[in-house]
């Protein structure tokens, strides 16, 4: 699978109707019609992009915009990513900051999270299953994906561990992003 065929399969993705574990499922089903090393291909290149964005800068991104951002939600938040389409993530990747320029994230800067419905939420959690539901209904191996080395999604940041929590070191580092989310929600 390219590069290119893997960005088309994410676009299409999240074009169809439904929620995301709706959009999920059909990229099973996709996945499911290829050859299995397609699938496998796939399964490789999403933690491939996914780790790119694994970064103490982007974590703190997700833990600003989401009051508290997890491992496991940061997990997630790298994957929703992926549906903000090939250029923004790749601006998102260089820069964390360049967030506060999406629209999506605009829009959840406007409202109060317990208005965010599931759909606003910046996650993507069933994403990372999407592989590996394909490649057990293919092959009938279960786990298969995981015996070939290619886990879930994990936090394991790649740069210099700094404290995601500092509110002056998360104010230097995401200006942008710090003035939509903490000053906004200081003023509430």
């Amino acid at each position: 699978m390219t590069d290119e065929g893997f960005w088309q399969l994410i676009g299409r993705a999240t074009e169809q109707p439904g929620d995301r574990d709706e959009q999920s499922e059909w990229l099973t089903e996709e996945l499911t019609r290829l050859p299995v090393g397609e699938v496998v291909e796939f399964a490789r290149r999403l933690a491939e992009v996914r780790r790119r964005a694994d970064t103490w800068t982007m974590w703190a991104a997700a833990h600003l915009i989401e009051e508290g951002c997890s491992a496991d939600g940061f997990c997630y938040f790298q994957l929703w990513l992926l549906t903000l389409g090939r250029e923004v993530f790749e601006r998102a990747v260089a820069d964390p900051d360049s967030l506060a320029e999406v629209p999506g994230v605009l829009a959840l800067a406007g409202r109060p999270m317990r208005e965010w419905s599931d759909q606003d939420w910046p996650e993507w959690e069933s994403l990372d299953f999407a592989a590996h539901e394909a490649h057990q209904e293919v092959t009938g191996v279960e786990s298969g994906l995981e015996r070939l080395g290619l886990p879930g999604a994990a936090a394991t940041p790649v740069d210099a561990e700094w404290d995601i929590e500092d509110e002056d070191e998360v104010r230097a580092r995401l200006p942008r992003l710090w003035s939509l989310f903490a000053a906004a929600r200081a003023h509430v």
